[in-house]
């Protein structure tokens, strides 16, 4: 393929305007060589010009080999008939990025191009291999300690789920002096027309922003797993890569593993199709030769769709089948961090060795908050968008990275509220049981506010759902000035989302339904309450040992 000078010599910035990215999923079958040089682009034209150095010590890889280049910056590869050549960004230079703030750090091999017959367009033919295929890189700072934009699952469903998206998240995100930001797959719901669309307004964030692929992303005409990202890779680059900034090594891996035959459905891993969530031996064995190039004491942040595991469900479509290679590979580093997103719940696990990872310590991993909640359903708000909480009763929403050193806390924004707007506060009383039959005589919400008589005293309970809490989490109450008494977590549905789903059953997805919460604490009242208007106010210390507050109006009314 050459330029139009003539010269069979392709350089990334020349290559943005294709707009093409693939990965090659097979073994190599027939050795064709890639070469060229990652350089500095000191006049930014995206082509390699006499006087700009080279880089040194770059990996560059096709998604199984990991090569470093030479004092020169050059690198030879042995590839096969198709390849998608890409580089790990190295600290303190940046990609260049189009138009739509996506990096270009790839290139693409594909002569013949996507297979026929795929609903939405895939990769174009490339024809043949360049003479050289040169990375461009421009130096920038990038210190120790900064922040980075994490969302999940915007998902959407139709046109104006993506004005939900736009007014509801980006607009408030305009202005972050976040560095670069990540959604972790479902950026669609299945139509990958969508794309261009939402990726203009993800852009008008301003930061370059990174994808990880969902299940959702998935071209369901492909035969198996091989093909099933042609229009992912088309707009996003390739499933699986990595970058690094500061002093940490982000790692975006695809645990979504098509099963093939035209499913339409992905979800139904019972039948012929769907998918599986697996990271398999080929992406494994990148990650272990990308890793052998990484010091051990290195930050290694990994996001990935489907969760390693899940308080939810333990079923192929969403546990990742193989992690434990995956701990493996990361057993013996004492930095690591991994996000996911997938059940539109919000959790934290911690996996030590009866998990197969050795230590040292424990791996937290983390399921994140999604933009579209509850896929975008519940009661429209005063702006027209869904109130959308998710079904364990955490507030549609998004997470912020904080990065010093080696050390990664992570904190949760809901959408369109406060920054402190980090719990709810609830009353169960036993006379309603949570009947979905007993609501019709009750206004919205009158359930579970703080109202009710003496007489049900002892049967209340007071709930409190600290929408990024977990297992390390401690949750305490007090009533007036009183003694602060501790809460229990426990794993059940929150009340309010069963209200809400079932109050809002014309606005909601049809299969949804409200799922045990991870993040709900409860507490009896105290018996001996009478008759009067109490202060109720709760203490909660969340995963990061951040303090939080909240605080309620509790009314015993007499008999």
């Amino acid at each position: 393929m050459k330029d139009g000078d003539g010269m069979a010599s392709r350089t990334l910035g020349a290559l943005i305007g294709i707009g093409l990215a693939a990965l090659f999923q097979a073994d190599v079958v027939q050795a064709d060589v890639a070469k060229g040089t990652v350089f500095v682009d000191l006049n930014m034209n995206g082509r390699l010009d006499g006087g700009e150095p080279g880089i040194a010590d770059v990996r560059v890889s096709d998604g199984q080999q990991v090569v470093l280049t030479d004092s020169a910056g050059a690198y030879r590869l042995e590839i096969g008939d198709e390849a998608v050549l890409f580089i790990t960004k190295p600290r303190g230079f940046a990609t260049p990025v189009d138009d739509r703030q996506l990096p270009q750090f790839y290139y693409i091999h594909q002569p013949q191009g996507s297979p026929p017959g795929m609903r939405y367009q895939g990769v174009q033919p490339t024809g043949p291999l360049p003479d050289t295929i040169d990375f461009p890189l421009v130096e920038q700072s990038e210190p120790s300690s900064f922040e980075a934009i994490l969302l999940a699952d915007t998902q959407p469903q139709t046109d104006a789920e993506i004005d939900y998206i736009r007014d509801d998240v980006v607009a408030e995100l305009i202005g972050t002096k976040a560095r670069f930001g990540m959604t972790m797959g479902d950026v669609s719901f299945d139509d990958l027309s969508v794309f261009p669309r939402l990726n203009r307004i993800i852009a008008q964030i301003g930061i370059p922003w990174y994808n990880v692929p969902g299940n959702h992303e998935i071209n369901f005409e492909a035969e198996d797993d091989r093909y099933s990202l042609e229009t992912f890779k088309r707009h996003f680059g390739p499933p699986y890569y990595a970058f690094e900034y500061g002093d940490v090594l982000f790692v975006v891996l695809d645990n979504i593993e098509y099963q093939g035959n035209g499913q339409s459905d992905p979800g139904d891993v019972r039948g012929n199709g769907g998918y599986i969530a697996n990271f398999g031996k080929r992406q494994l064995a990148w990650l272990e030769r990308e890793l052998s190039y990484v010091p051990e004491e290195r930050l290694v942040f990994l996001a990935m769709h489907s969760p390693l595991e899940t308080y939810v469900a333990d079923t192929p479509g969403v546990t990742t089948k193989d992690r434990r290679e995956l701990f493996k590979l990361l057993s013996g580093r004492p930095n690591l961090y991994a996000v996911a997103g997938h059940t539109h719940t919000t959790e934290h696990l911690y996996f030590d060795a009866d998990d197969g990872f050795r230590g040292p310590g424990e791996f937290h991993h983390h399921v994140l908050a999604t933009v579209s909640g509850s896929w975008w359903s519940g009661p429209f708000d005063t702006r027209g968008i869904p109130t959308t909480d998710q079904r364990d009763g955490t507030p549609n929403g998004y997470h912020v990275l904080e990065i010093d050193g080696t050390d990664a806390t992570v904190r949760y924004k809901a959408a369109g509220k406060p920054e402190d707007f980090q719990m709810r506060i609830v009353f169960d009383v036993a006379h309603h049981g949570l009947s979905v039959d007993g609501m019709r005589d009750f206004r919205a919400g009158e359930l579970f506010d703080g109202r009710f008589s003496v007489d049900h005293v002892p049967a209340a309970e007071v709930l409190v759902n600290l929408f990024d809490g977990g297992p390390r989490s401690k949750v305490s109450f007090q009533i007036n000035n009183g003694p602060l008494l501790p809460m229990v977590r426990v794993m059940r549905a929150d009340p309010y989302m069963v209200e809400v789903f079932a109050r809002n059953e014309d606005t909601k997805k049809s299969w949804l339904q409200a799922t045990p919460s991870s993040h709900l604490f409860g507490a009896d009242l105290p018996d001996d309450l009478e008759a009067g208007t109490y202060t109720l106010s709760v203490k909660a210390v969340d995963e990061f040992g951040r303090v939080h507050h909240a605080h309620t109006v509790l009314e015993i009314t007499g008999s």
